[in-house]
């Protein structure tokens, strides 16, 4: 007796949209004459790549000039504590 394998590549859903991005998908999948689905995916597809990457949407790119970055003790989570530090000693 054989074995067999079945795989599930896709599984429905559902989720609530709001309205005006629903409309604004539509708009979009028509545009680019596809489908709602294929657009939804595509969305999501990109948002798991960049959390993947460490750039999630609203990720803040930070630069240096001759320093290590992030100062010890802090996180770019954590925007009070940073802008607390960066505006010390500068009254208020």
């Amino acid at each position: 007796m054989l074995g067999h394998v079945i795989w599930v590549t896709h599984m429905k859903t559902t989720i609530e949209i709001a309205d005006g991005l629903l409309r604004q998908a539509r708009r979009l999948a028509a545009r680019r004459r596809t489908t709602l689905r294929a657009v939804i995916e595509d969305a999501l597809r990109e948002a798991i790549a960049r959390e993947g990457a460490g750039e999630a949407a609203g990720a803040i790119r930070t630069h240096t000039f001759r320093g290590q970055g992030l100062q010890p003790g802090l996180s770019w989570a954590d925007w009070a504590a940073v802008r607390e530090r960066a505006y010390e000693g500068r009254g208020g």
